[in-house]
C-alpha cells in the first residue's frame, strides 16, 4: 500500500474513531461502550505513531549504515511504484555510490601506501607527539631497523640524526653521515610540515648521497689538481729555467776561470730577483690555498642588516666615490635581523661588493644593488646586483672553482671563501648573470 493512501486512511479511521466516542459521550451510552472507544482511540493513535515513524527508521539506520561505514545493506525492492520502493531504490544507489567511492579510496590507499614503501628514499611521517605513522622500506634499510614506534628511538642509532629531525622546519635541509653495515652513509635529510585535518605531522626524507657526494668530491679533487698544477708550474717554470742558466753560465765562468763583468753581475741579479718575485707569489698563493683550509666555524649572534650594508658603505666609501659608483640599498622590513658570524658574513659582503665595483669598471652607468628581505619561504635573502656586462655562461659554472678568476688581477678565492662560509652557516650562494645586464649574487640563510 502506498505510504500517503496508508497514512490517510489510518487518520480517517482515528478521526471517524473520535467521532463516535464524542457521540457516545454526548448521549451517554454507558460507561463499556465510552471505554471501548477510548481504548479503541489510543490503539489506532499508537498504530498511527508506528506507521509514521516506519519511515523514519528506515532513514535513520540508512544513515547509521552510512555513519559505520556499512555499504553492505539492501533495501527490498518489489518494483510496485509505491513511494516506499522508490525510497528503497534510492537508499540502494547512494550505498552502491558510496561503496564504490570506499573501494576506490582504498584502492588508492594501498596504491600510494605501495609507492611509498618501494621509493628508494627513506621516508618517516610523525605526529607532533612523536608518534610514527608511516615508515617505509628505505628508511628502514638505511636506519637498519624493523620498526619505529617513536622518533626519539633514532637517538639510539645516531643522536646528530635525531636532532635534524626534529629541529628543522618546512623546506629545511642537513647532510648528516652515519654509521651503517654497509660503511659509512651521508644522509640528505630533508623536512615539511604539514596540517591534515587539524592534526600536524612532519614528513622527513632521507636520501643517502654518499655515491653522488663521492663523485662530486673526485670531481673537485681534479679540478683543485688541475688549478694547483696549473698555478705552480706557472711559477716554477721560469724559476726552474732561470735557476739552470744562471747556474750553467757561472759553471762555464769557473771552468774556464774567467771574471765576471759587471753587466753579467747585473743579469744575474736580475735573474735572482726575478726567481725572488717568482717564489714570493707561490708562497701567496700557498698562503691562499691555506686560508681556504682553515675556515673557523662560526659564532652566531644577531646583525642588523642595516648596519651591515651601512658598514659595506663606509669600508668602500673611496672605491665607490673614486670610480664614480652609486651604491643603492634596501632592506624589507627596516629592522631585518640575521642570525650569523658577523666578521665572515661582513667578509662575504666585501668580497661580493668588491667583485660589484670591478664588474662595472669602465661602463658610463655605474650602479650596485644592496638588497634584503624574507621570501615566500620564510628564508632571509641578502642580493648584490651590479649592472655591469655580466658573466660569461662557460665562466659562470666555474667561478666558485677555488683560484679560478676572471679578472686580470686576483687570487681567485674571495668566491670560493664565501661559498665556503656560507656553507658553514647552514645556508647556500647562487648567481644570476645576463650577458648586457648586469649579475646578481644571492646570499640564502635558513631562518
Amino acid at each position: 500500500m502506498d505510504y500517503k493512501v496508508g497514512l490517510l486512511g489510518r487518520i480517517f479511521v482515528l478521526t471517524l474513531t473520535l467521532f463516535l466516542l464524542a457521540y457516545i459521550i454526548v448521549n451517554d451510552s454507558g460507561v463499556f461502550a465510552i471505554s471501548l472507544f477510548i481504548i479503541l482511540t489510543f490503539v489506532q493513535l499508537i498504530l498511527l505513531i508506528r506507521y509514521a515513524e516506519s519511515s523514519f527508521k528506515k532513514v535513520r539506520q540508512f544513515l547509521d549504515n552510512i555513519k559505520q561505514n556499512n555499504y553492505a545493506t539492501v533495501y527490498p525492492v518489489k518494483f510496485d511504484g509505491t513511494e516506499t520502493d522508490d525510497l528503497h531504490i534510492e537508499f540502494n544507489a547512494i550505498l552502491a555510490k558510496l561503496k564504490e567511492d570506499q573501494i576506490e579510496k582504498e584502492a588508492n590507499f594501498h596504491y600510494f601506501r605501495t609507492v611509498f614503501q618501494h621509493l628508494s628514499i627513506g621516508l618517516i611521517t610523525f605526529e607532533s607527539d612523536g608518534s610514527v605513522q608511516i615508515l617505509n622500506t628505505a628508511a628502514k634499510r638505511m636506519l637498519n631497523i624493523d620498526k619505529l614506534s617513536h622518533i626519539q628511538e633514532i637517538a639510539s642509532i645516531n643522536k646528530e640524526l635525531h636532532h635534524a629531525i626534529e629541529n628543522l622546519r618546512t623546506g629545511g635541509s642537513e647532510l648528516i653521515k652515519i654509521a651503517h653495515p654497509d660503511g659509512i652513509m651521508q644522509l640528505s635529510v630533508y623536512a615539511i610540515e604539514l596540517v591534515l585535518r587539524d592534526v600536524k605531522f612532519k614528513l622527513v626524507s632521507l636520501q643517502n648521497i654518499q655515491s653522488e657526494l663521492e663523485e662530486k668530491e673526485m670531481e673537485a679533487w681534479q679540478n683543485l689538481i688541475r688549478v694547483l698544477t696549473h698555478e705552480i708550474m706557472n711559477s716554477i717554470a721560469p724559476i726552474s729555467s732561470l735557476a739552470a742558466t744562471i747556474s750553467s753560465d757561472i759553471k762555464s765562468k769557473m771552468r774556464q776561470k774567467e771574471t765576471v763583468e759587471m753587466e753579467e753581475l747585473r743579469d744575474y741579479q736580475m735573474g735572482l730577483s726575478t726567481i725572488e718575485k717568482r717564489s714570493e707569489g707561490l708562497i701567496n698563493f700557498v698562503s691562499d690555498f691555506r686560508s681556504l683550509a682553515h675556515i673557523p666555524f662560526p659564532k652566531f649572534s644577531a646583525i642588523k642588516i642595516r648596519e651591515l650594508f651601512d658598514q659595506m658603505d663606509l669600508l668602500l666609501q673611496n672605491q665607490l666615490e673614486s670610480q664614480d659608483v652609486k651604491l643603492e640599498k634596501q632592506i624589507t622590513p627596516e629592522d631585518l635581523l640575521l642570525f650569523a658570524d658577523s666578521s665572515q658574513i661582513e667578509q662575504v659582503m666585501i668580497n661580493l661588493t668588491q667583485n660589484a665595483i670591478h664588474a662595472v669598471e669602465n661602463l658610463p652607468d655605474k650602479k650596485i644593488y644592496l638588497r634584503a628581505f624574507i621570501d615566500d619561504n620564510g628564508k632571509i635573502i641578502i642580493e648584490v646586483e651590479d649592472s655591469g656586462k655580466g658573466i660569461e655562461e662557460e665562466a659562470l659554472s666555474k667561478i666558485f672553482i677555488p683560484f679560478f678568476t676572471t679578472k686580470k688581477k686576483g687570487s681567485g678565492i674571495g668566491l670560493s671563501l664565501s661559498k665556503q662560509i656560507m656553507r658553514r652557516h647552514k645556508g647556500n650562494i647562487q648567481v644570476k648573470s645576463t650577458l648586457g645586464q648586469g649579475t646578481i649574487f644571492k646570499l640564502i640563510f635558513n631562518a
